[in-house]
């Protein structure tokens, strides 16, 4: 008879998720309040049930091995589902509605995912979505509009409950089919004045010294992408599958680097005192923490 690998204790993934995470043991510790000797065992409980050593400490704190790190994206997987299935079974159901803004930037690659495993576990909430550029959405929350919003950092006003759920980096986007890359000065699709992807794109081409004009203004990623394709101009846009017909453009094509840009989360103070909202909002963390992973 076979015998069974050893199953993994989800206690332990936690620890090690969130030393990774926050680079200490006494920050994990603090989290989920216990001992540091306590999280630590665990950590080593861990390591000898897979045989592998998963973290490793650098000047900046302890960080992830190779292994911790092909480790750390599934151990996330694991524990959503984890949390999911056991508050699907002990939290009673949720009703009421959420609004929830988003720029049409993220609402594609990143909230049908989101949505669908929160309607799974909620099915009793109605979640309505407003999707408009980050400018608009911040002036409607500021007015109490929404529950929750997601904004292109450089829109969080101080005093705002928000928390950065993603970071990466901004990409050049052009026509597989015509090179608009290519002609100077360099036209360019890309939002309004006070747009940080606009900022950012304009910024890395005055650094380098590439001659460019905005030749179109649109206020959605759709719009920008529709004239990119056409081969009238380039824009940018944060890592995600492009239309067909559409390519990424480097450093290769003559384009400088761009910078990162992070994605906030908002919540309102009405938000945080609404079970709802806050089941949501949890949802959104897991739900970029797993596609980033």
């Amino acid at each position: 008879m076979l015998a069974l690998p050893p199953g993994l204790d989800p206690d332990l993934l936690r620890a090690f998720v969130l030393i990774a995470e926050g680079g200490s043991v006494t920050r994990a510790a603090e989290r989920v309040g216990r001992t540091q000797s306590a999280v630590s065992m665990q950590m080593k409980r861990l390591e000898e049930t897979l045989g592998r050593t998963l973290l490793t400490r650098t000047p900046k704190g302890l960080t992830p091995t190779p292994h911790g790190a092909w480790l750390l994206c599934r151990a996330r997987m694991v524990l959503a589902l984890n949390d999911e299935i056991v508050s699907g079974f002990r939290d009673p159901p949720l009703v009421g509605q959420v609004k929830l803004g988003t720029p049409d930037d993220y609402a594609l690659r990143w909230l049908p995912g989101i949505l669908a495993r929160f309607a799974e576990t909620h099915p009793s909430v109605e979640v309505e979505v407003i999707c408009l550029n980050s400018d608009i959405l911040a002036r409607h929350f500021a007015e109490g509009a929404m529950d929750l919003t997601l904004l292109t950092e450089g829109h969080v006003q101080s005093g705002w409950a928000a928390e950065e759920v993603w970071r990466g980096p901004l990409q050049w986007v052009g026509s597989a089919r015509h090179a608009a890359h290519r002609r100077d000065p360099l036209p360019l699709a890309l939002a309004h004045d006070g747009c940080t992807w606009r900022a950012a794109a304009l910024g890395a081409l005055e650094q380098v010294g590439r001659s460019a004009r905005v030749t179109y203004n649109s206020a959605t990623q759709t719009g920008c992408f529709a004239l990119a394709l056409a081969g009238l101009a380039v824009t940018v846009s944060t890592p995600a599958p492009l239309p067909e017909g559409l390519i990424w453009l480097g450093e290769t094509d003559g384009m400088p680097k761009l910078p990162s840009m992070g994605i906030e989360l908002v919540q309102s103070r009405a938000a945080l005192g609404t079970p709802a909202a806050r089941a949501l909002a949890e949802g959104i963390r897991q739900g970029f923490a797993l596609m980033d992973g």
